[in-house]
């Protein structure tokens, strides 16, 4: 009689509303969720992450950012080396994603893009305009998924 009417049956809206609150206010989506102890990263294996300025002698820059509007969410990344730009790229992703996140999934990427593309020394800063990201990746107490994924990339360099 419901579906007649249409109104949604109250079991389906409940089931609705439940899985909403889960992925929007919940325990996160899986790159907000906390990490299992087991997966962190080794303490004498954390690297030091620390705000750099523009004039830095890293031959690898990466520069990141994330936009969300009306269109979607996405991210962009541009890579010099030797202040000779060799890549960009560009990420659309889901809607439900916050821009912090895409500016995590954005260094991730960037890092991805250059363990496996650049030859040689991989000495690299990244630059994005995402303070809080900087201190996600400083403190040793955080460990969300996509934070411990950057750590272990970079610890792979």
């Amino acid at each position: 009689m419901c579906v007649i009417n249409g109104i949604i049956p109250i079991n389906i809206k409940i089931e609705e509303t439940g899985k909403f609150y889960e992925i929007t206010k919940g325990i996160g989506t899986q790159y907000d969720r906390e990490m299992e102890m087991e997966n962190w990263n080794h303490l004498v294996t954390n690297v030091k992450i620390i705000e750099g300025y523009e004039d830095s002698s890293h031959p690898i820059q990466a520069y990141t950012d994330s936009s969300k509007n009306d269109l979607g969410l996405g991210a962009g990344i541009a890579i010099f080396l030797d202040n000779n730009l060799t890549a960009t790229l560009k990420y659309r992703l889901n809607g439900r994603c916050t821009n912090n996140q895409a500016e995590q999934m954005a260094i991730l990427k960037a890092l991805e893009h250059i363990q496996y593309t650049e030859s040689g020394e991989k000495s690299v800063q990244v630059h994005t305009d995402r303070r809080i990201t900087i201190q996600l990746l400083q403190n040793q107490k955080k460990h969300t998924c996509l934070i411990e994924q950057i750590r272990t990339k970079v610890i792979e360099m």
